[in-house]
């Protein structure tokens, strides 16, 4: 760069004189923290803007590194992700992949134990309608909160208006689960959960063909 040689004696006299925390060691993506309390880069609502800035972020963090489609191995099984960043350990599904098909907990932790940073498009709004469509958001968000992964969503609305159902239906138990999901996902936000050292694990993929 310009005036290199005036440059790198003051990198000699910073690390002489300083403690030198690497970024590139660091589990936490400072770029997502933003606020004193709640990110502005990790949940999104709205089709236009709100999609727009969606992509904006997986654009940054996947850093123009190969996205591709692959499988995880667990139980004797494989798990489609439809798009990952494996070098950055990033991955993208729509609500559909995620919630409509029969996954499982164990599905969802294997996701979690591969990527630090899982993106999730289109969610919608629900009722006791698609009620296993809710059990399963309420599995997927628990086991990317045990994770300690990094979730950012793109949705039809904000948590507290995701699942839409009478309050006084004591027969569905479903409201007291996801008032726990609610929360998290409002914790997930927060700059302590995104500061959060990812849980990983040793798991072992294969490029779909």
């Amino acid at each position: 760069g310009l005036q290199r040689d005036r440059f790198l004696p003051f990198i000699d006299f910073i690390r002489e004189r300083m403690v030198v925390r690497s970024m590139w060691d660091s589990t936490t993506d400072y770029r997502l923290v933003q606020g004193n309390n709640k990110a502005k880069g990790v949940y999104f609502v709205g089709k236009k803007k709100g999609k727009e800035d969606f992509d904006a972020v997986f654009e940054s963090l996947t850093d123009g590194t190969k996205v591709e489609s692959t499988n995880l191995t667990t139980t004797g099984r494989l798990v489609l992700i439809p798009k990952a960043s494996m070098s950055k350990g990033v991955a993208r599904f729509t609500f559909q992949d995620l919630c409509t098909k029969a996954l499982g907990a164990a599905d969802y932790l294997v996701i979690g134990h591969t990527f630090h940073t899982v993106f999730v498009e289109n969610i919608p709004t629900l009722s006791r309608d698609e009620i296993n469509w809710v059990r399963r958001f309420i599995l997927f968000v628990d086991s990317m909160y045990e994770s300690h992964v990094k979730l950012i969503v793109h949705a039809q609305t904000q948590p507290e208006s995701i699942f839409v159902v009478d309050l006084e239906d004591e027969s569905c138990d479903e409201v007291f689960a996801f008032d726990r999901t609610r929360s998290r996902l409002e914790e997930m936000r927060s700059q302590q959960y995104l500061q959060k050292r990812w849980k990983a694990g040793e798991i072992t993929t294969t490029k779909e063909k």
